[in-house]
Order: C-alpha cells, then structure tokens, then sequence
C-alpha cells in the first residue's frame, strides 16, 4: 500500500508533467500559421472580425456532431501527408517552403466544421503561400478544395472541452451578441478549433464564427465586393 505522501508526490509531479506538455503544445501551436483576420470590434469575449481571402481543402461528412470531426480530419490529414497527385507532404512540424515534393510544409490552423444540409463539412486551412491552382489535388475524391472570400463575422473564443453542450452555450450566446449588436447573421454557424486532440482542454483555443452583415445589406461588413 501506498502512504498518502507518496500520492501526495506522485500527484504534483504528474501535474507538473501535464503543464509542461500543455505550455511546450502551446508553443509548437503558436508557431503554426493560423486564419488571417483583422478585428473591427471587440466587447469582452465577442469579436466583429474581417476574415482575410484564404483556400481551404474540405469534405463531408454524415454523422453526429461530436462524432464527425474525427473522420473528417483523419481524411484531411491523409491529404496534406501525402495522398495528392504530387505526393507532396504536409506537416505540423515543417517550415512553409516550396520545394521539391519531399518537403514537408507546414499545417495551418484552425480546422472548422459547421452543418451543409444533412452533412457536416470539416476543412482545413491551407497555407497562404499555395492558391487554389498550385494545391496538389486530393486523391481522394471525397476531398475538395475551394477558396474563400474575404467576409466579416461575429466570433466569440473559449477553452474547454470538444462538447456538443459547450459549443451550444457559447452558439446562444454569440447570437444574443449579434442580435444586440443589430447585426444580421448569414448561413451556418462554424465551429473552429485551433488545436489538436492532445492539446490540455484547459489550453485548447475554441471559437464559434458566425457570418454577419448590417441588415437590410446585401454587402458583408467592411467588404463592398461581397
């Protein structure tokens, strides 16, 4: 049997353990390229963001919402690992560099998924040194890619938990937001998380998008080409 100090011990050490794997994931993320935006307002946890023109590889999937993710990341992370027609590689942990397709080509952030119908579409962000027509196309014809244009949305950021009950709480309140705001929200919410799977729940980066114009506008916010 165990004496209470030696659980006491073991206890703070593997806690020490789990914050320096959580500050040192936190760092590897911080260097990764993430989604280009400028933010037009911020009132506390809600932002109104100008999201930057981007392309994205996406797929869909059938399912339930907590369950969907899952497979679509493993088909995206297939993709950018090499199943392309150039077989070129793309990696979390490689710098951004276009050179022969053995290189390894940094992975971007954040991975979304919101509801199309009776599908989910999962996407990656790629990076910003590809365009729609150097991409390597996918081999799997599940997968395409598309490039997005500059939009303005309503964001709200949170730590925590992949749950369905936390993603609600923090949909309501972003629309309760929007709607104080006199804004008027367009298509699907979009859930995007910024980290991955073994990232601490309490250092995950979180955020529910929401498009938005002025209503009565047929122009999104700050875009007068949309």
């Amino acid at each position: 049997m165990y004496s209470d100090e030696w659980l006491v011990t073991a206890t703070v050490l593997a806690s020490a353990m789990l914050l320096a794997i959580g500050v040192l994931t936190a760092g590897d993320a911080m260097a990764i390229e993430k989604l280009a935006y400028r933010t037009i307002e911020q009132d506390g946890q809600f932002e109104l963001r100008q999201i930057e023109p981007h392309v994205v590889a996406e797929t869909f999937v059938a399912g339930d919402f907590e369950r969907v993710g899952g497979e679509g990341f493993r088909r995206l992370v297939a993709y950018i690992g090499g199943a392309n027609g150039t077989r070129a590689r793309i990696s979390v942990a490689a710098p951004l560099v276009q050179k022969p397709a053995s290189e390894k080509i940094a992975m971007t952030a954040p991975v979304t998924q919101e509801k199309v119908g009776d599908l989910y579409r999962i996407a990656f962000l790629m990076p910003s040194t590809y365009t729609l027509e150097t991409l390597p196309l996918p081999t799997d014809t599940r997968i395409g890619l598309r490039a997005e244009p500059m939009r303005s949305v309503a964001a709200i950021r949170y730590t925590g938990l992949w749950s369905r009950a936390r993603y609600d709480d923090h949909e309501r309140s972003l629309r309760e937001w929007i709607q104080r705001r006199g804004l008027e929200p367009v298509g699907e919410p979009v859930w995007a998380r910024y980290d991955p799977p073994f990232m601490p729940w309490f250092l995950r980066r979180n955020e529910v998008l929401i498009e938005v114009r002025e209503p009565g506008s047929a122009t999104s916010l700050g875009n007068p080409d949309r």
